[in-house]
């Protein structure tokens, strides 16, 4: 079982490495994080940009430009499609957004004809967080891409994250839906489909997991709060995974553990023929690193 964010790299090494497709590699971060993935030989990797700016970048950060593929398509709206045409001639195993603009790139994944995202699928976000307070890893969703979720669309990131807490090693992660209280209010939408979900998976219909709700977030990862308040079961107070019912309340929780717990961080698309590293310029390069890491895991 991986315990630590660190653990990722060892972990991709046994593996046969992966290649990494960085769309408009135009920006220093990117191509950082593209040339240390390379570098400790987690991946080969692929940039589509503008190959001066990307030769001018490399000099920069005393990167040789022969550790990459460089592919020269300064047009961002076609480097994306350049893209996703390679990952689907398979040859490419991940993608990864550079200096584009999100729609444009998210757009290119989801064209209908020439796009990536697998029938009955959705396109979703999966986050592993390393927070010095908790002891295990939280693997939360959706914190990034969908706006307010309904309930299929829930089973779906549900699926997701018991698929990314397999890949780290834990067979039958427990699974929190996060509403604001652990009593069925019928006044609010999260706290009933909490309730279905968790029917759902006594049911069977709902398999891989154990998963409750509804729970407040004190109780799904504190154990002395469940006592307190009387909530039992296995997953009270020992969450691996957290459902939350919208993105408002799910980059919050994010975005507070990562500026106010100093906690660390791998995220990626789910839902397309591949995963794919979305990261932020505010990210730290150790977080792109430990994205690429959980990326190839996963691919």
């Amino acid at each position: 079982m991986i315990k630590n964010l660190e653990d990722l790299f060892p972990a991709v090494l046994k593996r046969p490495k992966r290649t990494l497709i960085v769309v408009s590699a135009n920006d220093t971060h990117s191509v950082e994080a593209a040339g240390k993935a390379v570098g400790s030989d987690l991946v080969n990797a692929v940039l589509i940009g503008d190959e001066n700016v990307i030769g001018v970048i490399c000099s920069e950060l005393h990167f040789d430009i022969t550790l990459f593929r460089v592919i020269h398509q300064p047009d961002e709206r076609l480097a994306a499609a350049l893209a996703v045409q390679m990952i689907r001639q398979k040859e490419g195993d991940i993608l990864m957004k550079g200096l584009i603009s999100t729609d444009k790139f998210i757009k290119a994944i989801l064209d209908k004809e020439k796009g990536l995202l697998e029938p009955g699928n959705i396109l979703s976000h999966v986050t592993v967080i390393q927070n010095p307070n908790y002891y295990k890893f939280m693997i939360v969703s959706d914190v990034a891409v969908l706006p307010l979720p309904d309930l299929g669309q829930k089973i779906q990131l549900v699926r997701y994250m018991v698929k990314t807490a397999n890949t780290l090693g834990i067979d039958l992660p427990k699974v929190a839906v996060i509403a604001p209280s652990e009593q069925v209010l019928i006044q609010l939408e999260s706290s009933k489909d909490a309730a279905l979900l968790s029917k759902m998976g006594q049911r069977g219909q709902i398999t891989g997991c154990i998963i409750d709700g509804p729970l407040a977030l004190d109780i799904a990862i504190d154990k002395e709060a469940a006592a307190v308040k009387g909530i039992s079961g296995e997953v009270a107070g020992d969450a691996d995974c957290l459902l939350f019912p919208n993105l408002d309340a799910g980059n919050v929780f994010y975005k507070t553990n990562m500026k106010l717990a100093k906690a660390e961080s791998a995220a990626m698309l789910v839902g397309a023929q591949v995963p794919v590293v979305l990261t932020s310029r505010g990210d730290s390069t150790l977080t792109k690193q430990y994205s690429i890491a959980l990326a190839s895991l996963v691919s």
